[in-house]
């Protein structure tokens, strides 16, 4: 009783989200989100990339600010040209360029010149290099010569100081290099090629800053395409989702309690942790879920997620295997950093059951990921490494498939997940049809439904009711059984269309003889069975639709539509019964089109009865003195064929010999009304269990 109420009160605490601070909302979690995703990202690249984004990063902001302290540099000798202009007489009168007088260079320096010699005229000639700057030469007159300088940046600027009092600042003539007439292009031609390596610092400074500010925006272009590329690949392959991203809750997933309930144990054990450890249970939180697919393996894990708070990454073990050596060990090496990072988190690995396999023999990169999630699962860890909750699905068939046994000790919990039963499909499929009430006729019986789902997962159950909803929209209509009824067809048997046999009689005769053979056979045994019981033959008969319908699934031209059996055990008749219906479509062919007459439409049929036998005889014994399964000792698990001895092989072909005698001589007794049934699904297409029912009674009443 303890343990009971224990249990009701951890699932109690299961469904009740934990309690968290508001999320925040805005441009302070854009940003955080962004961050978040930065670091993640630098976490797991090389350390070569780790550099070469620093430097990059750190040069972005040194071109940048190289590139304003020369543009500032350049504004402010620009500003000393403008005041020299501003200090001369620029205007007076039109210059005229004398080319009678010679042209010398001038010596020395040219502050020096000026005070020291008559200057008649002083000349500067200025054409602008960039926005900012210019270039000068000065033509001085004096003595009946020209004496040309080319003054630095400092000795312009002393020189827009002294023009202001200067006697010689009054002959000053500021003259744009445009405007200089034809006859003096060459002399100024020829003082350009004399003081090209005199230019001024400010010329190179111009084209420096360029260059640095050109450099700066391509580095923060490349920087933020590069990022961008790097986190969109991040996004799609390695990416945590927040508790709050998670659709859903605990609630939505009804049924199967007994699952929940050990859910309910690891968020227990995680949030008391310091008092388990106190008992000595200090292992990793290491996880497997096993089971069949569309379970609710994924959702469970995400929806625990969502109670713990704990953000959650999905990958799939799939994609893991690059087909290169330690292309997989890579990858989880970053899912093992980016989990360092957060901490406290959960890692979800999907689809594993490849590194379950048994380690040696395989390819190198199998083994080296196998080998790295070992590791990674390991108990010997560091503190940080404890809190890390390692989820690990898969859907391994022990049976059919050896597991490694060292993968295995690294989980201290395994949840194994089921098909649902009967109450738990009729629970399942009503919640998916309150989610829609208004759309749902009321009082739907359902019954039917859930018998012929057995053997279906959640996500199957959640696709029928879906595709029902999608058929009830286009007929525009409301959801009724008879629309979940076609919905679970369309779902579990497949597209199917008539088109393929339609202009082809002889087949479709022989593909209705074929179908009725295996629905006669079944109805004649559940006949002897209820004892003529015809409302109990209708409840509790396989068979519920019998089509002329081509199923590309099964690449069959015809099928009979049944429900799984409700029973898990199957005894020696039950085996036998299915391999009688199983063979009732060859034997009902050679009754009707002679043994020359039967064809290749049985091969499914075939198949599967080499199976059941096979089961029956090789691995249960059943037809054997000692019971022994001879099979196992050769059976070849990864998936081979297996070999069979000779006393093996000669039990099999006799009991198929005897089974298909006894079913065609029930089909012989039954051949008059395979006739008469043949005639009306020939002009149906199709028949239901309830349509059979009532023509055989319809025959049976006119023969007597």
């Amino acid at each position: 009783m303890q343990d009971a109420q224990v249990r009701r009160t951890a699932m109690a605490d299961l469904s009740k989200p934990g309690k968290a601070e508001p999320a925040p909302t805005g441009l302070w979690l854009a940003i955080k989100k962004v961050i978040r995703w930065l670091m993640d990202w630098f976490a797991v690249q090389p350390r070569a990339i780790r550099w070469t984004v620093l430097v990059v990063a750190a040069l972005i902001p040194a071109t940048g600010i190289y590139s304003f302290t020369l543009l500032h540099k350049q504004a402010a000798l620009a500003a000393e040209v403008n005041a020299i202009v501003a200090a001369g007489k620029s205007g007076e009168g039109m210059w005229t360029f004398n080319d009678k007088l010679p042209v010398v260079f001038g010596t020395g320096s040219l502050l020096r010149f000026l005070d020291t010699s008559p200057v008649e005229r002083i000349t500067v000639v200025y054409a602008p290099l960039l926005w900012n700057a210019s270039e000068r030469i000065f033509l001085i007159e004096s003595l009946g010569k020209h004496y040309a300088y080319y003054p630095s940046d400092m000795e312009s600027k002393i020189i827009a100081d002294k023009a202001v009092n200067a006697p010689w600042g009054s002959q000053l003539v500021f003259i744009p290099r445009a405007e200089l007439p034809a006859s003096a292009q060459d002399t100024f031609a020829r003082l350009d090629q004399r003081f090209a390596d005199a230019r001024p610092p400010s010329e190179k400074d111009s084209w420096r800053a360029g260059v640095s500010g050109a450099l700066s925006l391509a580095l923060t272009l490349g920087v933020v395409a590069f990022l961008v590329v790097q986190f969109k690949a991040q996004y799609k392959s390695l990416k945590f989702i927040e508790p709050d991203q998670v659709q859903g809750s605990i609630d939505d997933l009804v049924g199967m309690d007994d699952i929940k309930a050990e859910v309910a144990q690891i968020k227990d054990q995680y949030e008391r942790r310091t008092e388990y450890a106190e008992y000595g249970i200090s292992k990793p939180f290491n996880v497997m879920f096993s089971g069949p697919a569309g379970t609710g393996k994924t959702k469970l894990a995400s929806y625990l997620a969502k109670e713990l708070q704990l953000p959650i990454l999905f990958h799939s073990a799939a994609n893991l295997e690059t087909g290169f050596v330690s292309g997989g060990s890579n990858t989880l090496g970053r899912i093992m950093t980016m989990a360092r990072r957060r901490r406290q988190c959960i890692v979800f690995l999907d689809e594993a059951q490849d590194l379950f396999m048994q380690r040696g023999g395989r390819r190198k990169f199998d083994d080296d990921t196998a080998n790295t999630l070992l590791s990674v699962l390991d108990g010997v860890r560091s503190k940080d490494d404890t809190e890390i909750i390692w989820i690990v699905a898969s859907n391994f068939n022990s049976e059919t498939m050896e597991m490694d046994e060292a993968m295995l000790r690294r989980f201290q919990m395994k949840v194994d997940f089921r098909m649902p039963n009967r109450e738990e499909r009729l629970t399942i499929i009503r919640h998916y049809l309150n989610q829609r009430a208004d759309k749902v006729l009321p009082d739907l019986d359902l019954r039917h439904l859930v018998d012929v789902t057995e053997g279906c997962s959640p996500a199957d159950l959640e696709t029928i009711v879906n595709q029902a909803g999608i058929k009830a929209v286009q007929a525009s209509e409301m959801i009724s059984a008879d629309t979940l009824m076609h919905a679970a067809e369309r779902v579990l048997v497949g597209n199917v269309n008539t088109h393929t046999t339609q202009e082809r009689d002889r087949d479709r005769r022989i593909i209705a003889v074929h179908e009725l053979g295996h629905f006669l056979v079944d109805f004649e045994c559940e006949r002897r069975t209820s004892q003529g019981n015809w409302a109990q033959m209708l409840a509790e008969m396989k068979t519920i639709k019998i089509s002329l319908k081509a199923n590309a699934r099964t690449n069959a031209l015809g099928f009979v539509f049944h429900k799984q059996s409700a029973n898990l055990l199957k005894s020696k008749s039950n085996i036998e019964q299915d391999v009688r219906v199983l063979l009732g479509g060859m034997a009902n062919e050679e009754l009707f089109f002679g043994e020359d007459g039967t064809t290749n439409g049985a091969h499914n049929d075939i198949a599967r009865v080499t199976q059941l036998l096979y089961h029956a005889v090789g691995e249960m014994g059943m037809y054997r003195k000692t019971r022994l399964n001879f099979g196992s000792l050769t059976q070849d698990r990864s998936g081979g064929g297996r070999e069979l001895d000779e006393e093996t092989r000669s039990l099999m072909e006799a009991k198929s010999e005897r089974l298909y005698s006894e079913a065609k001589a029930v089909l012989q007794v039954l051949k008059p009304l395979t006739e008469f049934l043949a005639g009306r699904l020939l002009q149906a297409g199709e028949m239901s269990l309830a349509d059979a029912l009532s023509e055989i009674r319809s025959f049976e009443a006119l023969q007597t």
